[in-house]
C-alpha cells in the first residue's frame, strides 16, 4: 500500500511514518521500480500500536524492544513484565492526576454556572 493509504488507515502523517521507518520501527517496507514505498498490511497494525504505546509514555527504544520481541516470537517474560508494571504504574499515576484536575474543573464549572444563573436572576430573565 502507498503512504497515503497508510496515513488514512492509521491517522499518522507521512513525516511520522517515514521517521518510524528510518528508525526501523516499521518493517517490511519495500521500494517499487518507481522508487515509491510499498507498505505491507502489517504496517497498519505496527503503526497503530506504535502510536498507542508512544501516547502511553513508552520511549522509542521501549517500543522497538516490544516490536522486535513480537516479530521474533520471543520475549524475555520477566523483563517484559517489569517494563509493563513500570509503565502501568506511571499510567495509574497519570489517571489519578487527571481525576484531580477533572474535579477542579468540575468545581469551577459549577461555580461559573451558578454565577451565570445569579446574573440572569438579577437581570430578570
Amino acid at each position: 500500500m502507498r503512504i497515503a493509504e497508510l496515513e488514512s488507515r492509521t491517522g499518522l502523517g507521512r513525516h511520522s511514518l517515514r521517521f518510524y521507518e528510518r528508525e526501523g520501527l516499521l518493517a517490511g517496507v519495500r521500494r517499487g521500480p518507481n522508487n515509491y514505498r510499498d507498505y505491507p498490511e502489517s504496517a497498519v497494525k505496527d503503526a497503530t500500536l506504535l502510536r498507542q504505546l508512544q501516547s502511553l509514555g513508552f520511549s522509542l527504544q521501549e517500543i522497538r524492544e516490544v516490536l522486535d520481541a513480537m516479530r521474533a516470537g520471543s520475549i524475555d517474560c520477566a523483563a517484559g513484565a517489569r517494563m509493563m508494571a513500570t509503565k502501568r504504574a506511571k499510567i495509574e499515576a497519570q489517571i489519578a492526576d487527571l481525576r484531580k484536575v477533572s474535579k477542579i474543573l468540575m468545581r469551577e464549572q459549577q461555580r461559573l454556572e451558578e454565577s451565570f444563573a445569579q446574573q440572569e436572576i438579577k437581570r430578570g430573565n
